[in-house]
């Protein structure tokens, strides 16, 4: 064997060794450049422990996967896969004697799913975990249910570049030991180069190129945050590069050969600037970089539970990531790291990234759960637990497509799902296409829809499809192999692809709506098209990607599909019969009798308006769904509202909470006892309103409103004035003549609360605000009244008010 280079991480090794032999569970934390990614799974290939075992060595990203084990064959002196290979999704390089396994995360969970006991494996090592991927949060709960259940011998390693390595030793167990190595980095200068508000972060990119072209040396390396700034930046730059400079994207949509090309060192007597995303944060070396620059921009898929649609969200990167990328400068020389912004900025960063499984679509990992017998992924390790709410989306979802039962136990049907290896809503696609001889068309649709970048970036999934299908690239062709063994040797597309998608997304069945290429889904959501799309004339769309927030989203992959068609797929779900609905130009309530599909009105007639119980329930479900604001709120009901949103604020429960959230959770409680069956809601009666709040108010408690938050305070002269309370304490606005006479502050509440005064001239315009009238009648009082007799001569200003008489008149005529 070759002897190993030394590294960083070379005098740890002892200190591992010791470790493993004690127990099977440990961390390693070493920075960027320790080798631990290399020299590890290499070192633990020649012990004892291992025999002939296999070492898995999982990764988070494909290039990363191909790099290091490229990188430990040469080690090694071989090619990949012999004893050192690697398997993802695409791409499987390995033999009869390799040793040492290089897994992408998903690969290994679903080795671990098709083989529990991991026959044939001695160690598992978790690479960059500090990355927090839901594959790897999964697979490490499965290597530890695995261990403690059924292989106490399997070894499993826990390796991370920047990560609290306490808290994932404490997952481990009390025996798991974090081992921590020093990394090999040059100096580092940092420099910050503000973006300007309004520049695009792409000229701010590229511009920070040219000038590091001309002042530094070697290759340079920037982060952007995504494939369509990276390809800007590549346009903005072209102009402008010389003969010895290259110019290498690098992002996960990209041929492997690409990626590796953008990773090489650049030819004697050139540089090279690589433009990339995140996969370049960590795991990979890229020789010769020693000019770093970071947008300080990541993107990251963000799942809202509510909509089931997983939209990407440009974020500020971590200070972890910011770190990291700037280590990239000092891998092989002292560099430079330009940080695109403020570096007060810099503190204010998130210390870390959110971890994958708190803002994830779980319906995948809940499929793989209910597989291994777990109905709720609580009964497993996790780093940090699936949200709730994530996971009850999740489980109605697979319960909908008929992969779970009721006990959220595996179905048949559910079982050829996860059979697939894809998102449950593909699956679940090809499985029913299958079942017609489609299998094969559903299943190229389906990694069309997973490998970005295949058949191009058309928002019109039949022209994606078209390109896809004359593609001759590698990347393409191991799709379309992958395709066949997920599908079957039925080569039926009697279906259009419109068609197809309703099986995966029933719920994003779009509409047209008002001008061309304007849709609303059915779960609200609105979307558009480009107006030069094929698809912005369409009557009906399914969706299958978008991105963007409620009203404004944009569709970016959509096929269309026919009323005939959603008939065919979705006709279990439409229901005819009388609908209720809200008119908000009319502010009324109108009935239609209606054929309809979600809130999609196939066919529907106009019906006599509602009137008794069927109205009262329209207009529970319109304030539901409009507002409070629908309701006629006379100035009785909002003073209510006020004083009982005070006296909650102040003294709590039991006294009701009126925010709009509360009253509308409680609209059985307050509002539908008291409505009178009107379909016009400007005709409910004022005191509907009035007596429902006051009904949400316990009895005893009832005659105490108006002592301790009273309508009005009587002032000395008589006046009642009316007490504000919507600015969270009690206030008035009082002609300052009137309080005259007064030596104590007025207050309410039994004389616990103070009145806020807001002081008024003769002519109601404010003078000053008050919290203690006998201190502004000995205090400022002067001043005022120095002002007020020149503008008001008529009125009476004494200089002592507290003494003097109060009134609500100018000085008799002739005084």
């Amino acid at each position: 064997m070759r002897s190993l280079p030394e590294l960083p991480v070379t005098h740890v090794l002892p200190a591992l060794d010791a470790a493993m032999e004690r127990s099977n569970k440990h961390v390693l934390v070493a920075p960027p450049g320790a080798g631990k990614t290399t020299l590890v799974p290499l070192h633990f290939l020649h012990q004892n422990w291992s025999g002939t075992d296999k070492i898995i060595v999982l990764e988070p990203r494909r290039i990363a996967a191909r790099a290091s084990a490229k990188r430990m064959a040469q080690l090694l002196g071989e090619e990949v896969g012999q004893r050192v290979g690697y398997r993802m999704r695409l791409e499987n390089k390995t033999s009869a004697s390799t040793r040492v396994l290089v897994v992408t995360e998903g690969v290994f969970a679903r080795m671990i799913l098709e083989d529990p006991e991991l026959s044939g494996v001695k160690a598992v090592l978790f690479d960059e975990f500090h990355e927090r991927s839901l594959d790897a949060d999964f697979g490490l709960a499965l290597a530890l249910d695995v261990q403690a259940a059924l292989r106490p011998d399997l070894k499993i390693l826990v390796m991370s570049a920047t990560l609290d390595g306490a808290r994932v030793a404490a997952l481990l167990g009390d025996e798991a030991q974090v081992i921590k190595s020093e990394g090999r980095s040059f100096p580092i200068d940092i420099r910050y180069r503000e973006r300007k508000p309004q520049e695009r972060v792409e000229d701010a990119v590229a511009q920070a190129i040219r000038d590091a072209l001309f002042d530094e040396v070697g290759s340079i390396l920037a982060f952007l945050p995504g494939q369509g700034e990276i390809e800007r930046v590549a346009r903005l730059l072209e102009p402008h590069l010389g003969a010895n400079i290259m110019l290498c994207p690098l992002y996960g949509a990209m041929e492997g050969r690409d990626q590796d090309a953008a990773i090489k060192p650049a030819p004697e007597g050139k540089r090279k600037i690589v433009l990339a995303t995140s996969i370049a944060e960590t795991s990979l070396t890229i020789d010769g970089v020693r000019v770093v620059i970071d947008s300080g921009l990541s993107r990251v898929p963000h799942y809202e539970p509510a909509t089931g649609l997983t939209r990407l969200e440009t974020v500020r990167a971590s200070r972890a990531a910011a770190d990291q990328r700037a280590g990239r400068a000092g891998r092989t020389e002292s560099g430079v790291a330009i940080r695109l912004w403020h570096q007060g900025q810099t503190a204010s960063l998130p210390p870390y990234s959110t971890p994958e499984i708190l803002e994830a679509d779980l319906s995948g990992l809940l499929l793989d759960c209910a597989a291994w017998g777990v109905s709720d992924p609580a009964d497993l390790q996790f780093l940090d637990q699936p949200p709730r709410a994530a996971l009850n989306e999740a489980r109605d979802l697979l319960t909908e497509l008929g992969a779970l039962d009721s006990d959220g136990r595996l179905t048949v049907d559910g079982q050829a799902m996860r059979e697939l290896a894809l998102p449950a809503r593909l699956a679940h696609m090809v499985a029913k296409a299958k079942q017609r001889g489609e299998g094969l068309f559903a299943a190229e649709l389906a990694l069309l829809l997973t490998e970005r970048g295949l058949g191009g970036s058309d928002i019109d999934l039949e022209e994606r499809f078209r390109k896809f299908k004359h593609d001759r690239s590698d990347r393409a062709q191991r799709a379309k192999q992958l395709a066949k063994r997920l599908g079957d040797t039925s080569t039926g597309e009697t279906s259009t692809i419109g068609r197809l998608l309703l099986d995966a997304y029933p719920d994003r069945l779009a509409r047209a709506r008002g001008a061309a290429g304007q849709f609303v889904l059915a779960n609200g959501r609105g979307g558009e098209v480009d107006g030069a799309s094929s698809l912005s004339k369409a009557s009906w769309l399914v969706v299958a990607d978008l991105t963007g927030r409620a009203e404004r989203s944009r569709i970016l992959a959509a096929a269309e599909t026919s009323e005939n068609e959603i008939r065919q797929v979705l006709g279990h779900k439409i229901k005819t019969g009388r609908q209720v609905l809200y008119d908000a130009e009319k502010n009324s309530l109108r009935a239609r009798e209606a054929t309809r599909i979600g809130q999609f009105a196939l066919q529907e007639k106009q019906m006599a308006a509602p009137s008794g119980e069927e109205a009262d329930l329209g207009v529970i479900d319109a304030v539901r769904q409009y507002g409070l604001q629908i309701l006629p709120w006379g100035k009785e009901a909002e003073i209510l509202r006020h004083r009982l949103g005070w006296l909650y604020q102040g003294l709590g429960e039991p006294w009701p909470a009126m925010d709009d959230a509360s009253l509308i959770g409680r609209l059985e409680d307050w509002l539908l006892p008291f409505l009178t069956g009107e379909a016009r809601l400007d005709k409910i009666p004022f005191h509907v309103i009035s007596n429902g709040l006051r009904s949400l108010v316990p009895y005893d408690l009832q005659r105490k409103i108006d002592a301790l938050a009273p309508v009005s305070f009587e002032v000395p002269t008589g006046s009642n004035i009316t007490i504000r309370y919507d600015a969270g304490q009690p206030v008035i606005a009082v002609r300052v003549q009137e309080l005259f006479g007064l030596t104590v502050h007025p207050a309410i509440a039994d004389g616990k609360v103070p009145l806020v005064l807001e002081l008024l001239s003769p002519g109601h315009k404010p003078i000053q605000i008050t919290r203690d009238l006998p201190r502004f009648w000995a205090g400022s009082w002067a001043d005022v009244r120095a002002d007020m007799r020149g503008r008001y001569p008529k009125h009476v200003w004494p200089e002592d008010p507290a003494n003097a008489a109060p009134t609500r008149r100018a000085k008799p005529r002739g005084q």
